[in-house]
This record gives structure tokens, C-alpha cells and sequence, in this order.
């Protein structure tokens, strides 16, 4: 058994651990109501971005935005991966992770060739790490991320599909669904989906001024923006809502190692009290 003075070295330092967890997950707790705020004021925009190409989608139209044509043939794709800049979130990053190199392995065996772009540190430094093709990454967006910051990395898959370097992009990133759970997703982002899959009530035709080209040009790219703007939001809530779980989790493991340690050292110590008292006794009847 451990002497008491071990005992009590790993009781403190278990302690400082316990500190620190709770103050990062006193922190996510404050910061995590504030990301959902931004997300859920997002999302009516998005919504409607969806419903308008949507309708465009299903108008009958002589031109096609090449954003909106389908590849016969399926050379090479995209993905733009949404992680944390920051660990301590449990198995969050790793669970998309292994959702996206699972699906790189099925392309591969295809014989597709992969293209990546990262936002977020812990992306980045998985992916260089797998010395896959990277054209781009952004990472320290901080708690206010913004649209002009991820025009960049966007820009960088919409010119390669456009210019036939990519036949297909997917958008990687973590759904928030409540506090206690969220969801790695993977949605194709170009080409646009069916019409079917988008929020279109209605088939309409109609009159583009100044040409059709020109408001498409715009509108889709707007909406691709948002898409990738929502995720980031929904990727950051996420993000906060997986470390407050997890560092009250690993508060609530400390809190019972300590009480397991305290116990063994109570052991312990009390045992070098029985043999100091039977130490005496001999010592006693000896004499």
C-alpha cells in the first residue's frame, strides 16, 4: 500500500485537476446559450435561402447554373470539414472523423480522387497529418464567427467545381440537436440537390432582369454561403455543449477518485497507528 504522504500528493493533484474542469465547464455553460442564440437567429435566413433555390430549381428555364448540373462521371470531390479550434469536447471531432474517413475509403476504392478544406484547428491538423490533397483551411473564428471569413475557403470549392476540378462537394460538420446530444452530418453541397430534397412548394417560371445568369450567380452563391454559415454556428454550439458535458463528467469522476483515495488513505493511516500502538506494546512487555 502507498504511504500516506503519496496518497495525499495524488489527492491534490486530482483536486487541481477538478478545478480546472469545472472552470471550463462553468465557462461552456455560460458561452453555450449565447452560440444557440446565433444559430437559432440563422436559421429562419437559411430556411428561406432554401426555399427560394428551391423554386428556382423547379422553374422551367432554358439556362442551368453549372452549380445545378449533375456529373456523369464522378472523378474527384470535395469536402468542406467543419471541426472545433479547441479540444476537451469528448469524442465530438473524432466521431466525424471517423464518419469522413470511412466514406474517403468508399470513394477511394472507386478510384476518386479527394480534395479538403478545413475550418477549424483540430481539422486541420487531422487531415495534414493524413497528407491528403488540402487547398485551404481558416481556423480561430473565435464565439462571433463571421461570413466574411469563410468566403475564402468557399470561394475554393465553388471555382473548382465550376471549372470541372470537382464533380461533387459534401459539407461535413456536427448538428446540434439539444445539449446532451449532437450529430456528425455529411450534405452534398454542389452539385444542389434534387429539387425534390429542397423546401420548394410551388413550380413557378420566372423573368430574371438583368439576365437569368447574373441573379443565379448571386443567389446560389448567397445560398451556398449560408449553408456553410449555419453549420459553423450549429457546429459551434455543438462544440460547447460536448465540453460542458464532458468536463462534468470528468469533475464527477474526480470527485470520486478523491473519495476513493481519502478512503485508502484513511486505511492507511490508520494501520501505521495500529503498528506504532503494537510497536509500543512489544516494546513494553519486552522490557
Amino acid at each position: 500500500m502507498a504511504g500516506g504522504r503519496e496518497i495525499k500528493t495524488k489527492i491534490k493533484s486530482v483536486q487541481n485537476t477538478r478545478k480546472v474542469t469545472r472552470a471550463l465547464e462553468m465557462v461552456s455553460a455560460s458561452k453555450i446559450r449565447k452560440a444557440q442564440d446565433r444559430m437559432k437567429a440563422s436559421r429562419p435566413y437559411a430556411r428561406m435561402m432554401r426555399q427560394i433555390v428551391g423554386h428556382v430549381a423547379k422553374a422551367n428555364t432554358d439556362y442551368v447554373h453549372p452549380f445545378m448540373a449533375e456529373r456523369a462521371e464522378i472523378k474527384r470531390i470535395g469536402y468542406v470539414v467543419i471541426s472545433t479550434d479547441r479540444g476537451l469536447c469528448g469524442g465530438l471531432n473524432s466521431q466525424m472523423f471517423r464518419r469522413i474517413l470511412a466514406d474517403m475509403r468508399e470513394w477511394q476504392g472507386k478510384g476518386v480522387e479527394i480534395d479538403i478544406v478545413c475550418v477549424g484547428q483540430k481539422a486541420s491538423t487531422f487531415f495534414r497529418r493524413l497528407k491528403v490533397n488540402m487547398l485551404g483551411s481558416v481556423t480561430h473564428l473565435g464565439e462571433q464567427p463571421q461570413v466574411e471569413q469563410l468566403i475564402g475557403v468557399i470561394k475554393v470549392m465553388l471555382d473548382g467545381f465550376e471549372a470541372g476540378n470537382l464533380d461533387r462537394v459534401f459539407l461535413c460538420y456536427n448538428d446540434f440537436i439539444n445539449t446532451m446530444s449532437q450529430k456528425p452530418v455529411q450534405d452534398q453541397l454542389l452539385p444542389l440537390p434534387a429539387s425534390q430534397t429542397l423546401d420548394a412548394k410551388h413550380s413557378w417560371d420566372y423573368i430574371y432582369e438583368p439576365d437569368a445568369h447574373g441573379v443565379l450567380d448571386h443567389v446560389i452563391t448567397r445560398y451556398i454561403e449560408s449553408l456553410v454559415y449555419q453549420a459553423v454556428l450549429e457546429n459551434l454550439a455543438s462544440e460547447h455543449a460536448a465540453r460542458m458535458v464532458a468536463m462534468k463528467s470528468a469533475s464527477d469522476n474526480a470527485t470520486k477518485l478523491i473519495g476513493t483515495l481519502n478512503l485508502i488513505y484513511n486505511k492507511a493511516r490508520q494501520a501505521a497507528i495500529t503498528q506504532e500502538i503494537s510497536e509500543i506494546v512489544g516494546g513494553a512487555a519486552a522490557v
